[in-house]
């Protein structure tokens, strides 16, 4: 299989993925079966109880086409209070669902002592290849996902990239990350896509056109844009809310480099997390750590944006294809590389 090319000039971390941030961790659920090709994924910033120990998040909408729940408290509180996780768009209430039964189970004054809990779902639309009125996606799959998180995780046509198309070939999840120095520290920040967007012709890999000689290839007629990216960062740099919105901004231009022009029906998320402290459910008073300035926070712009465009071209190459709901077929960019005998 080909490997992508390394983007930009900032190292990357051992593993290459969001877990290279320290206790972040990842699992998935995939369903592979005729019709339905869809799943579950989830993140996880750390591996305690996150509505007691929140961590600090803000969040980005480049484009706002999609069924999202939960960001409206990100961004009034700034704190996640529970895994992040991702889904097809019909998949979103059981998958809410889930995250709250969850919570309520290690929490049981939630809703009834304590205010509710706040669940984060977000979604792409995978019915080019799954059967979304199958509604295949329940609770049990979210606890599978949950319960699977670990530092080690595939990516590809898997969990909730099993039915993602991007630029009309097989997209999925994809990971990255990069070190950073700033004052003498190392920082790192971690990338994962679920990759659902673009038009073929459009498709740039490390600045170079490839889309289209593959659509010339193909024959193929443009059709306008209906698919979504969802783009989450981690870092262990201690921000704020504020600041991470900034850095979660930056994503817009790292998926720009691979050719989106974020289309009409695109929705393109983005939302960014430190794993540097965490905010105590019932505390009087928060202690902060030592802030980095606004004047620092570039060489974090800069892994953002990479790190973002790497991990799309990590979903690309590392997709296999995908035969789904009525015979569709996703073409993964490998086999679209290989020469016509």
């Amino acid at each position: 299989m080909r490997k992508a090319p390394h983007i930009g000039t900032l190292q990357a971390g051992a593993r290459a993925t969001i877990a290279d941030v320290a206790g972040v961790t990842v699992g998935h659920c995939t369903l592979d079966a005729g019709d339905v090709q869809t799943g579950v994924t989830v993140v996880l910033p750390h591996g305690g109880d996150l509505y007691r120990e929140k961590v600090p998040a803000a969040a980005c909408v480049t484009n706002g086409f999609g069924k999202s729940v939960g960001l409206v408290q990100v961004d009034e509180l700034g704190v996640l209070e529970t895994p992040i996780a991702l889904t097809n768009t019909f998949g979103v209430g059981a998958v809410a669902a889930a995250q709250i039964r969850s919570a309520c189970e290690s929490n049981r004054d939630i809703g009834r002592e304590w205010p509710s809990v706040n669940p984060l779902v977000f979604e792409c639309n995978d019915g080019y290849l799954n059967d979304l009125q199958a509604f295949a996606v329940d609770e049990a799959h979210y606890r599978q996902a949950l319960a699977g998180c670990a530092k080690d995780f595939a990516r590809g046509a898997v969990g909730a990239g099993r039915g993602m198309s991007c630029f009309e070939l097989k997209g999925g999840i994809g990971s990255a990350s990069r070190i950073v120095d700033i004052g003498g520290n190392a920082y790192v920040v971690g990338a994962l896509v679920l990759a659902n967007f673009g038009r073929l012709p459009q498709l740039t890999i490390a600045g170079e056109p490839v889309g289209l000689g593959l659509h010339a290839a193909a024959q193929s007629q443009i059709k306008p844009e209906q698919g979504s990216i969802i783009m989450l960062l981690a870092t262990d740099a201690p921000l704020d809310s504020r600041q991470l919105r900034r850095m979660a901004m930056r994503a817009a231009a790292g998926l720009a480099r691979t050719g989106s022009v974020y289309g009409h029906g695109s929705g393109d998320i983005a939302l960014a997390f430190s794993t540097a402290y965490t905010v105590p459910h019932d505390a009087a008073y928060i202690t902060l750590p030592p802030l980095l300035s606004d004047a620092r926070l570039d060489p974090l712009f800069q892994a953002a944006a990479d790190s973002i465009e790497q991990a799309i071209l990590d979903a690309l190459f590392s997709a296999e294809t995908v035969t789904g709901r009525n015979g569709h077929l996703r073409l993964s960019l490998t086999d679209a590389l290989q020469p016509t005998p």
